[in-house]
Formats: structure tokens, sequence, C-alpha cells
């Protein structure tokens, strides 16, 4: 295996895990680390993008992104309704000053621009 493939593929699992644990951390979120693995994989692994593509998981995730840049209208509904419960938690039991208030919100909405600005179905679906 040549350097830039151990790289993509090494970027791949570290990806890959930081989406594991972006289900169950707040402000992580779980969906670009995927899609980055995912590249990685494309670009390293046949055997392990195939897995992804088909993993029970992800790969319904995986395979709308590549054939049309599409998240889910469901996975939409999820990540904000997981992003707020998560951050009211925090909010509540942890109290931070002014600035790092702002920056976590600036964040969280980045993040959710990007998500709600996606497609929600294939080109090709009719509604």
């Amino acid at each position: 295996m040549s350097m830039k493939k151990l790289a993509m593929f090494s970027l791949a699992w570290i990806s890959l895990a930081l989406g594991v644990l972006g289900i169950f951390l707040p402000l992580l979120p779980t969906t670009p680390f995927v899609l980055v693995a995912a590249y990685g994989f494309s670009k390293s692994s046949d055997r392990f993008h195939q897995w992804l593509l088909n993993h029970r998981i992800f790969g319904r995730l995986v395979r709308d992104w590549e054939s049309s840049g599409v998240i889910r209208l469901n996975a939409k509904i999820l990540a904000t309704v997981s992003i707020v419960v998560m951050l009211s938690i925090s909010f509540y039991f942890i109290q931070l000053s002014l600035m790092p208030t702002i920056m976590i919100l600036l964040s969280v909405s980045c993040v959710m621009l990007f998500i709600w600005t996606r497609p929600s179905l294939p080109a090709d679906v009719k509604h």
C-alpha cells in the first residue's frame, strides 16, 4: 500500500471512529465524519468502501450523499433534536461565560445551516 493510500485509510478509520463517537457526544457531528470516512475508503480500499456503503447504520447515508448530496429529512430531524437536547442539557449543568457560549452556538448554527441546506430527496425521486 502506498503512503497516500495508507494515509487515506488511516484518515478513514479515524473519521469513522469520530463519527461513531458523535452518536453519543454533543457537538461532535456524526454525518461529516462518516462521509470523510467514505471518501478515505474510496481512495484507499474498495473492500472497506463497499463495507461502509452496505453498512446497516451508515450505508444509506453514504449512498445518498455519494449519489446526490442528500441528507434525508429523518436524519435532519434526528440531528436537530439531538443537538438541541444535548446542548440544553449541557448548558443547564455547565455555566459558561458569554464568549464560549457564543462560539458554541455559532458552531452549532453552522452545522445546522449545512444540514438544512442539503436536499432531502435525490433529484430523481418524485414528490
